[in-house]
């Protein structure tokens, strides 16, 4: 019987052709960015082009090929994953952060080297770096018109060409003609004549669709055109449109063929003096396309924000409710997975596979769920401790009584889009797991009660979250909070909650997740994750400046039997045992006589 190669060996031969391309093509290496032409964090299959060549399986990386080494650049989420997906004699290890490409590159890169690139996949203030880092050693980066490890890839998938819908309005809360009109408002305050729009989830939103063409979220492939008068071209595959969707985009809105993008931008009116492209998510071939040096003279391309992603951000009414109400549902179908994973996990019998299927399962019981937000983590033991592990046939673990449970899942609702994660003890946790999880829980009911005056970042709020932990010399190597859409990205900007500098005030409306975690290599992992909206807050007497804090939206109980109450504050308890009854009072009469009785136990107030 035929068999397939191994991992290993495929990945090498992948290597191998890849490097001839190289050649042909008259470069001496490559670039392989995770990311596709729109920058987005999932991909089409056609555009996994770094899981194919080396076997990552992770949300965000670059690889580096030269003829004779090659090297991953991974953040802090996947320095374990990448170790078990990608071949160590092929590939050095590095991350992405503390052991950048440009380093790499500065030590390997000789002069008079040249690069190669496909200049769809990277943007220009991600170029600008690695192309500093090769002219001061002598080298070059080029852009190359055909991708490389298309021109290698046998039986890559063709791009998708799922149906758009429409998303209601009684969803949205604005018109997509209301929406244009303030964004259109905001190109004028600029002094922007257009603005090329490429980030999928910022088309889905100003124009109020939907599509399936990336997995976890609800998106299609287009560019968009959206002028200063709010009129727009969208440049989408003509067999993915309806005429339901044709009538309501509207006469002021025109659709254009997704490959006719390049003649489209060309054939640009002169009037269009300035044009705006984002600087997270347009890519340096779109730059090169809008610029004057497209040969359209005196054009000005101003790389700036995306005029979508802060009002995006910042969630309408209507939307809120809507994520409010979402968060009900998914609590419920959460509360009825605990329960049952309280009988069932101790048995030894259940996976990590199978328990993710059966909390599949009862989300799916919900008519407006659409399917998961992201790959459910379920990480028993070890494999807790793997930030965005993903259970495999291969390495799924049996779930079993001596061991720590973390489950990070999400669901995708017409109305809202969760996203928690809870860690429980399957049996007895040890005191060492006990204490690390409580540190974590008071830094998760720090910035949970966190008040804080308008115009604060969320880089400012980070360290509450730490402070437990630091205080015993630990933390956790990955954000606190990302940013959440409305049946859009699991993960939105421009706000986070980071070590890393942010420069975006939390406003009210946005949706944030609030997610400290511990992870001991090899042993467990505890996250305890839920998301927030900022609101405004009253002002005590006497205040000079407008307060906020955080609205708690996710509903399911924290693990009691994880905590160990002598660490905890009177405050902290205060606030878990609040919280806790608002999960009993809201849940309980949503689900089933037994849930319901776990619930009660589940929630009970720890004094």
């Amino acid at each position: 019987m035929d068999t397939l190669p191994p991992p290993s060996i495929a990945a090498a031969e992948r290597l191998v052709a890849l490097r001839a391309a190289c050649a042909a093509a008259g470069v001496d290496g490559y670039l392989v960015p995770h990311g596709d032409e729109h920058q987005g964090e999932y991909n089409a299959p056609y555009a996994e082009r770094l899981k194919w060549l080396t076997g990552f399986a992770g949300s965000a990386g670059l690889a580096v090929v030269l003829g004779d080494r090659a090297a991953i650049f991974v953040d802090g989420r996947y320095t374990l994953q990448v170790r078990d997906q990608v071949d160590g004699a092929l590939y050095q290890y590095r991350h992405l952060i503390d052991e950048p490409a440009t380093a790499w590159l500065t030590q390997n890169l000789g002069s008079g080297r040249k690069i190669g690139f496909d200049p769809r996949l990277h943007t220009p203030g991600g170029l600008a770096r690695l192309e500093e880092a090769a002219t001061k050693i002598g080298a070059a980066l080029v852009p190359l018109a055909d991708n490389l490890i298309d021109k290698v890839w046998t039986g890559q998938p063709p791009r998708p060409t799922t149906p758009v819908v429409v998303y209601p309005e009684k969803f949205a809360g604005r018109s997509s003609a209301e929406k244009r009109a303030l964004i259109a408002e905001v190109l004028k305050g600029e002094g922007i004549n257009a603005f090329f729009l490429t980030a999928l989830d910022s088309i889905a939103w100003l124009f109020n669709i939907r599509g399936g063409d990336v997995e976890f979220s609800p998106l299609t492939y287009a560019y968009a055109l959206l002028f200063a008068d709010g009129k727009a071209v969208v440049f989408i595959d003509p067999a993915k449109v309806s005429a339901e969707v044709i009538a309501h985009l509207g006469p002021d809105v025109r659709l254009a063929p997704y490959d006719g993008v390049e003649q489209e931008l060309a054939a640009l009116d002169k009037s269009v003096a300035t044009i705006g492209l984002d600087r997270d998510t347009g890519s340096r071939w779109a730059y090169d396309r809008l610029s004057a040096g497209s040969g359209v003279a005196g054009r000005k391309v101003r790389i700036t924000a995306d005029p979508c992603t802060a009002l995006k951000a910042c969630k309408h009414p209507t939307e809120l409710q809507g994520v409010r109400d979402a968060h009900v549902r998914d609590g419920a179908a959460l509360a009825r997975f605990l329960a049952w994973l309280s009988g069932e996990g101790p048995k030894g019998q259940l996976t990590e596979i199978t328990a993710a299927e059966r909390l599949e399962k009862f989300r799916a019981e919900a008519n407006t769920y659409r399917g998961a937000s992201f790959a459910t983590i379920a990480g028993a033991g070890g494999n807790g401790a793997i930030v965005h592990y993903r259970a495999s046939p291969k390495t799924a673990a049996r779930i079993k009584p001596d061991m720590v449970l973390l489950l990070d899942s999400g669901g995708q609702y017409l109305d809202g889009t969760t996203d928690v994660t809870r860690t429980v003890a399957i049996g007895q946790a040890t005191p060492e797991q006990r204490n690390r999880f409580t540190l974590v829980l008071k830094g998760h009911i720090a910035l949970g009660m966190a008040r804080f005056v308008k115009g604060t970042t969320g880089s400012q709020l980070d360290a509450l979250a730490r402070h437990a932990l630091w205080q015993e010399g630990l933390d956790y190597d990955h954000g606190t909070g990302h940013g959440v859409g409305t049946y859009l990205g699991v993960h939105e900007g421009p706000h986070r909650i980071s070590k890393v500098g942010n420069t975006v005030a939390l406003e009210p409306g946005m949706v944030v997740s609030n997610e400290p975690g511990y992870y001991k290599t090899g042993e467990y992992g505890i996250r305890i994750e839920n998301l927030v909206a900022v609101r405004e807050a009253s002002k005590p007497p006497g205040a000079e400046k407008a307060l906020l804090e955080f609205e708690t939206l996710t509903l399911a109980p924290i693990d009691l039997n994880m905590i160990d109450g002598a660490l905890m504050t009177s405050a902290e308890k205060t606030w878990l045992n609040g919280y806790h009854a608002r999960v009993r009072e809201t849940l309980s009469p949503l689900v089933d006589a037994e849930t319901k009785a776990w619930l009660a136990m589940a929630t009970k107030a720890v004094v």
